[in-house]
């Protein structure tokens, strides 16, 4: 199963990148102001998780989907 988080991007110099799905720093996806990003990995908890003091979760992917799809995460598509 895969596990989600949210970090606030003031701590993501503490991922080890190596422990995620995600490959770098410039490939996670942000909030719309870009004060927060989602972590994934299968499996156990990432040792480095502890160290963080601003992670939220974690969450299924049902649960991420749905904070995804808030205003803080998407930007609203403008259709004129």
């Amino acid at each position: 199963m895969i596990t989600y988080i949210t970090i606030n991007m003031a701590e993501i110099a503490l991922v080890d990148f190596n422990q995620v799905m995600e490959t770098s720093e410039e490939t996670v996806r942000l909030s719309v102001d870009g004060l927060q990003t989602v972590l994934k990995w299968e499996g156990d908890e990432p040792a480095f998780v502890s160290t963080l003091s601003s992670y939220e979760g974690p969450y299924t992917r049902e649960e991420i989907l749905a904070i995804m799809a808030t205003p803080e995460w998407t930007e609203p598509i403008d259709e004129e």
